[in-house]
């Protein structure tokens, strides 16, 4: 499982998902569903995420499939930006159609 910011044109998202990449084909078919159709993505340490979010964290996890699944932990743009230091972020991923 990943856990990643995703930025994207109406601001950041915090997903985790069972893709092995951030760029995958569904995923990214998922996102454009979404909405979402361009978008930077950084990985994250699932560590910190299930500090910082506790038993959201859990209940959001207990509904991720062990294959190919996306869900949405917080899309409250400021509350994700603020949760992470930038020093805590992967390197930035550029997707576009």
């Amino acid at each position: 499982m990943k856990a990643s910011i995703i930025f994207t044109g109406t601001g950041p998202i915090l997903i985790l998902t069972s893709y092995e990449t951030l760029t995958n084909p569904n995923l990214v078919d998922k996102l454009a569903s979404k909405g979402i159709k361009k978008y930077i993505a950084v990985e994250i340490p699932v560590e910190k995420v299930k500090e910082k979010y506790g038993q959201r964290f859990e209940i959001v996890l207990g509904d991720l499939h062990q294959s190919d699944d996306l869900r949405v932990l917080d899309y409250n743009g400021y509350n994700v930006f603020q949760n992470f230091s930038f020093s805590e972020l992967g390197q930035p991923i550029y997707y576009e159609p």
